[in-house]
């Protein structure tokens, strides 16, 4: 594969100045990137899931005047989209890179994949690394440690999924910017299919594959 980890020039074009100019250098510098990471990864998770795992990498189309903080790969099983999916995410903000699983306001079956997360929760509860983290919302880079919730503050935010129409539920990992500066580019591949690996039953639970 192409993609040889990233560097101190990549997380600094959350830095640039203007929609189009910053634009330009995601293209130039982090798609790529992405791009070899979704090649990579999509047959990790297509056989972690059983279902097969189509790339997205974020274009960042609907923007016409904010410069974006953030971008990202996706994996859905859907090849026309994955917003409206429990989908898979790799991505950066400046702070920090995070790998996700996901189900976002966009998705219209969030009621039926919250109730069957809302029943797995012992499971979910009891396997979840402390070190993982939860968010609420995919524009926002703040995240809660697992380890800091207990199982009711866990179905609080499942059961906001289910009944808020804007509500989202992300699990996963992050790390830090400087890690990743120090991590060589085969470690992180396998740092990043170890969490695919701890987040894959969450998507398995949502879409109800046993």
């Amino acid at each position: 594969m192409d993609f040889r980890g990233f560097n101190n020039e990549d997380f600094n074009v959350f830095q640039i100045d203007g929609l189009e100019t910053r634009m330009e250098a995601l293209k130039e510098r982090i798609r790529p990137k992405l791009e070899s990471l979704g090649l990579h990864f999509a047959p990790t998770l297509t056989t972690l899931t059983g279902d097969e795992q189509f790339v997205h990498v974020a274009k960042h189309a609907r923007r016409t005047i904010n410069p974006p903080k953030d971008t990202w790969v996706a994996f859905a099983n859907n090849p026309r989209g994955y917003k409206m999916l429990p989908h898979f995410q790799i991505g950066l903000w400046q702070t920090h890179l995070f790998i996700w699983f996901a189900v976002i306001y966009e998705a219209p079956q969030k009621q039926e994949f919250a109730a069957r997360l809302t029943k797995k929760i012992n499971k979910i509860y009891k396997e979840t690394p402390k070190d993982f983290v939860w968010s609420l919302d995919h524009t926002k880079p703040e995240s809660v440690p697992h380890g800091q919730l207990s199982k009711e503050d866990l179905r609080g935010m499942f059961e906001r999924l289910e009944k808020v129409k804007k509500a989202e539920i992300l699990c996963g990992y992050e790390i830090k910017r400087d890690e990743v500066l120090n991590l060589n580019y085969e470690d992180f591949l396998q740092q990043v299919e170890n969490v695919f690996n701890k987040v894959a039953p969450l998507y398995k639970i949502a879409l109800n594959i046993k």
